[in-house]
């Protein structure tokens, strides 16, 4: 019953102590007969059997000894003889009484001696204190029930005598310095409670109870207490005493709710504001010795507001480990305890770890609905709260189970909501690794990115909660993305701590796993077999390949149709609508890939797409390559066409970076998407498009060029007469000296493209005579015809010529200056007082460094000049401009 006992007994030996021998107190402030009382003490300190009347004998000289050590100023009770001694021969009386019976004063004038020394110097070690409590406790609960009769009259009366002494050595010893030392009473305490948690019979429970509360009383006296903060019995006293108000015994039930009450009077002493004090005890009074709801309401109360977190936890502990005792009524009481509690959000807890422990070890046990109900409440509060803390305490469960089990992640699953709350809880980590305000923990219980991830892995293993999976399938595959993109582009690893944490040498391997089986417990083992087969997985955790990996993953989504498409580039958008996002390169590449499912191009919208353009104003060149996709993706569906407009000017914008690597692709996708772009869908950004290519015709680079006029030529061929619209008509005639002038391109590739242009360009303006002469390839009839039939454009055909003489090919200039000086010939003189600034830029070219052109510019000035003597009437503009040169 009593671990104290044993050990108590086993240090009662005697041997002749050397005060016998060498002490010699004086004893010349003595009266006979506290001489006497010394001298019968040091007689019977000496081995061997003594009687009862001896005994009280002594009993009764160790309080006259102790009278008169604590009358003296200074006064020591090892002055005369050692105290130590003294309380083990007291000791050994109690030991001595018998346990069924009560016939003698010897245990109730023993622990008045106690008493007594206990108010003398030295002080009690703790150690003794604890024996002598513990002797007197066994001594007097082990005593058979004592019920008050006429023949047991003094029985009783003695009984409850010794009770009374008992009281007050437990009172006496409790204090230290005259303040009770609450470490102290937490040791009483421990010793006490056995009897009323072990003990099947009621009285030894109610004489359990009754000491414990009237200690407790007695605290109640003091306004100061020692070391009431390291009180650490307090929360287990609660949910005893709250399980024992509903024992079937009214004696029982009874003794815990005072005791229950002395507790609560402690807790509001202690721990209330001094104002409210006197008003919360009237309160408390009221509901003293009330039925068992009433004081549950004072539990609920007391439990929030005056309770410590850990104190808490040892409520909800005692309660669980009653429900699991077998005891009926204990079974009932800690589970109606426990839901009133409950009711009210879970206030601050301590020892989490402990409490889910405790449920793994003990759910299997629970076969009653009620208890386990209670039980799931307690566990799902706690993963609400301190999710951290359950997750790392399910991972060292694990870890210290057989491997390969998954037991503790099942329990998990079982309770209500438990696995939704715990994977959102996680996912949430995963995409926003910082702590969540409403669960700010400490360093030790705070999770780090890597236990996430082996968290979601042990969670996605249990096969009974795939059906959740759906729900939160696109954004758990995204964040799991990221975390694998962040490992391999930036080569972060764990540290040591965390490795050891997880059981895992390789956080990017438990990423690229636990997106496994993901995928796997989806249902998507098609895509798996399809990334594999290409070697997919490989390529993600490559540092140099990752990208394409990312790309080969998204188009595994796209080819094998993937139902979790939509809901994927609905959070990737989500994700990319945040300008700081940090994976912003790994959400457009898998972007870029995805669009291309039918599906997914028909939810793009405006808002999407507005998302998508602000990425795209980023000075990065990657995604800049990856803009040029999305954009030729978006011509190939209807609905994403809808929005074409919106990417409009950030695609030709791109025709103008420094990157000539960028203009090359942005030309060949141009290139590529006219051949789905239809006028009427497309019209606006055709005509601007026509006018963007003007800068580009004169390009140095061969291929560009070229690709320039393949790209006019497949827009003139989307024209029509019916289509042509006034600024692509005035841009298709601004452009046509420059077509004929590169029918001389030195490409001849760009001279074909030029004549079949020319040929189209005769058609849509309804030039049924110059369609024959633009058939040919001799660029100087072309422009004879031109100028001959269209003589009322001279003007602008002369601007057009002269703005040729700054193409880099000479063959061009020839055509250009060879043009330029037919058609001064052909005007009039109204038309030459406007021409000053292109006679000026002709006149430059007879030092053009190309002798043909140079040669070819002097003969024809040398013809205007022959003409001129022809037609003596000059404006004097004119003639000022030929003097000038």
């Amino acid at each position: 019953m009593n671990p104290y006992l044993d050990r108590s007994q086993s240090r009662v030996t005697f041997r002749r102590s050397t005060y016998d021998l060498f002490l010699k107190p004086s004893l010349s402030g003595l009266c006979q007969s506290e001489k006497e009382a010394y001298q019968l003490i040091l007689d019977f300190m000496e081995p061997g059997q003594m009687s009862q009347t001896d005994k009280l004998h002594f009993l009764n000289a160790v309080l006259i000894l102790s009278s008169v050590v604590r009358d003296q100023a200074n006064g020591n009770m090892n002055n005369y003889y050692p105290k130590t001694l003294l309380a083990k021969k007291i000791e050994t009386f109690i030991l001595e009484e018998p346990t069924d019976l009560l016939d003698s004063s010897v245990r109730q004038q023993a622990m008045l001696c106690i008493v007594a020394l206990s108010q003398v110097k030295p002080p009690f070690h703790l150690c003794q204190k604890l024996d002598l409590v513990n002797v007197s406790i066994t001594s007097i609960f082990t005593l058979p029930l004592i019920m008050p009769s006429l023949d047991r009259k003094d029985s009783a009366s003695l009984y409850l005598q010794t009770i009374q002494a008992l009281d007050d050595m437990l009172q006496a010893l409790v204090l230290e310095d005259r303040i009770p030392n609450m470490l102290i009473l937490q040791n009483f305490v421990e010793i006490i409670l056995p009897w009323l948690m072990l003990s099947d019979k009621v009285h030894e429970q109610t004489r359990a109870l009754g000491t414990i509360s009237r200690l407790l009383r007695f605290i109640c006296n003091f306004s100061e207490l020692l070391h009431m903060v390291s009180f650490s019995i307090m929360g287990r006293l609660i949910g005893t005493c709250s399980i024992f108000c509903l024992n079937p015994s009214q004696e029982v039930s009874s003794g815990a709710l005072e005791t229950l009450y002395y507790l609560f009077t402690i807790l509001v002493l202690q721990r209330s504001i001094r104002p409210k004090t006197e008003s919360i005890l009237k309160d408390l009074q009221k509901h003293f010795r009330g039925n068992w709801l009433a004081n549950m309401q004072n539990l609920i109360v007391f439990f929030r507001k005056y309770l410590t977190p850990v104190e808490r936890a040892d409520v909800i502990m005692v309660a669980m480990e009653a429900m699991t005792s077998g005891d009926a009524s204990n079974v009932f009481a800690a589970s109606k305890m426990l839901k009133v509690i409950l009711k009210c959000p879970l206030t601050e807890v301590a020892k989490v770890p402990e409490i889910i422990q405790a449920i793994y070890y003990q759910i299997d046990r629970i076969t009653n609905k009620a208890v386990l109900s209670t039980i799931k409440k307690i566990f799902q509060l706690l993963v609400q709260t301190y999710t951290d803390e359950v997750i790392l305490t399910l991972l060292k469960i694990q870890d210290q189970s057989q491997r390969g089990t998954h037991k503790s992640w099942e329990i998990l699953a079982s309770f209500p909501r438990g696995y939704q709350v715990i994977m959102e809880y996680l996912l949430q980590r995963l995409i926003s690794p910082q702590t969540p305000k409403d669960q700010e923990t400490c360093h030790e219980t705070e999770l780090s990115t890597p236990i996430v991830i082996r968290a979601i892995y042990e969670l996605l293993l249990i096969p009974s909660q795939r059906s959740e999976l759906q729900t939160f399938f696109a954004s758990m595959f995204v964040a799991l993305l990221f975390q694998i993109s962040f490992l391999v582009t930036s080569g972060t690893t764990a540290t040591q701590e965390e490795l050891h944490e997880m059981e895992c040498v390789d956080p990017v391997s438990n990423s690229v796993e636990a997106l496994k089986i993901l995928l796997r417990s989806s249902g998507y083992t098609d895509h798996m077999s399809y990334i594999q087969r290409l070697g997919g997985w490989e390529l993600l955790v490559s540092p140099e390949t990752h990208y394409d990996g990312v790309t080969l993953l998204a188009r595994s989504l796209v080819v094998k149709n993937c139902w979790h498409n939509r809901p994927v580039f609905r959070f990737l958008i989500r994700t990319l609508e945040n300008p700081k996002c940090a994976h912003y390169l790994t959400a457009l590449v898998f972007l870029t890939e995805l669009l291309r499912c039918p599906d997914v191009a028909g939810v793009v919208d405006g808002v999407s797409t507005k998302v998508l353009v602000d990425w795209f104003k980023c000075e990065d060149s990657a995604i800049e390559h990856l803009f040029l996709q999305i954009t030729e993706i978006f011509t190939k569906h209807r609905n994403t066409m809808s929005y074409f407009h919106i990417l409009q000017p950030y695609v030709l914008s791109c025709c103008y970076s420094f990157s000539c690597e960028l203009v090359m692709e942005t030309f060949l996708m141009l290139q590529r998407i006219l051949k789905d772009l239809s006028w009427h869908r497309a019209s606006s950004f055709i005509i601007e498009l026509t006018f963007t290519l003007a800068h580009f015709f004169e390009e140095d680079s061969e291929q560009l060029r070229l690709i320039a006029f393949e790209i006019y030529r497949s827009i003139l061929a989307k024209v029509s007469r019916m289509t042509l619209v006034y600024p692509l008509k005035h841009q298709i005639l601004n452009l046509l000296v420059l077509l004929v002038s590169h029918l001389k391109d030195v490409n001849t590739s760009v001279a074909e493209a030029c004549r079949l242009s020319l040929c189209k360009v005769a058609i849509v303006l309804g030039w049924s005579k110059l369609k024959l002469v633009f058939a040919k390839k001799d660029a100087f009839t072309i422009l004879s015809a031109l100028l001959q039939q269209e003589r009322s454009k001279a003007l602008w055909l002369l601007k057009q010529s002269v703005a040729l003489f700054k193409s880099p090919q000479g063959p061009v200039r020839q055509v250009a200056v060879w043009f330029t000086g037919q058609i001064i010939r052909d005007l009039n003189r109204a038309e030459k007082e406007e021409i000053d600034e292109e006679y000026i830029a002709f006149t430059y070219m007879q030092k053009d460094p190309d002798p043909i052109v140079s040669c070819l510019t002097v003969q024809t000035f040398y013809i205007l000049e022959v003409k001129d003597t022809e037609t003596p009437a000059k404006t004097l503009s004119f003639c000022l401009c030929m003097r000038r040169f």
